[in-house]
């Protein structure tokens, strides 16, 4: 529990010191990512994220996110189809708005070990239907998880974590955004970590940052 604190007032202490640097109003996301075995070779993906303009309550995007994974080489190495559902609450001149996304999306994801150092690349394709528009849209992402009380990231281990992920529409204008995210978490065990961190999003030439909590669990369904 002591561990847990630290982390809690590590992350709020960074989370105000960038909140301080920024003009921007700061959001807060509330994520969690599971991962679970179905079979030897196959994996269940669902997520849900709850993204607020501010730390509770105003809502600005709620997403869920599922897909089937097929390991072409264990624990690595990953292709997965997956679809999405997004429900936006954007604010248009003052005045909030709602709209609703269908998601297809297609990725790969690979890892790698140097040191310390686990690295993971993600490449995505997306289809994205929206209520009177189609779009297409690549997303690159490399994420760092790096242990710090630990060689490994064994339980109980304080981690710390970094990705940067650049998102290109396939049509014009080809940039859409970027997202650079920085972070500590905590691994509870092996099949469940949490994270806490702050996410700056360049968006048509805007800034804006979000404080990210984020719970992962690996727990298998099978025990194949």
């Amino acid at each position: 529990m002591k561990k847990i604190r630290l982390l809690a007032l590590s992350v709020f202490t960074l989370g105000t010191t960038f909140a301080q640097a920024q003009e921007n109003d700061l959001g807060a996301w509330y994520m969690y990512f599971g991962n679970n075995k179905i079979s030897k070779k196959l994996n269940f993906h669902n997520e849900i994220q709850y993204r607020n303009f501010n730390a509770a309550g105003d809502l600005e995007q709620l997403l869920v996110r599922t897909g089937i994974g097929y390991d072409l080489t264990e624990n690595n190495n990953n292709i997965l189809l997956g679809y999405g559902f997004i429900l936006s609450q954007p604010y248009i001149n003052g005045e909030k708005t709602e709209n609703t996304e269908h998601r297809i999306f297609q990725q790969y994801i690979t890892k790698q070990k140097f040191g310390r150092f686990n690295i993971q690349h993600r490449y995505r394709l997306e289809e994205r239907f929206l209520e009177d528009d189609f779009r297409m849209r690549f997303r690159y992402y490399v994420g760092f998880n790096i242990p710090i009380t630990n060689k490994e990231m064994l339980p109980k281990t304080i981690y710390a974590s970094a990705y940067n992920e650049i998102f290109l529409h396939l049509n014009s204008p080809v940039f859409d955004r970027n997202r650079v995210y920085v972070a500590l978490g905590y691994v509870i065990n092996k099949n469940m970590r949490i994270e806490a961190g702050y996410m700056n999003q360049i968006q048509e030439n805007k800034n804006r940052g979000q404080i990210q909590i984020g719970f992962y669990n690996n727990i298998p369904f099978t025990k194949n």
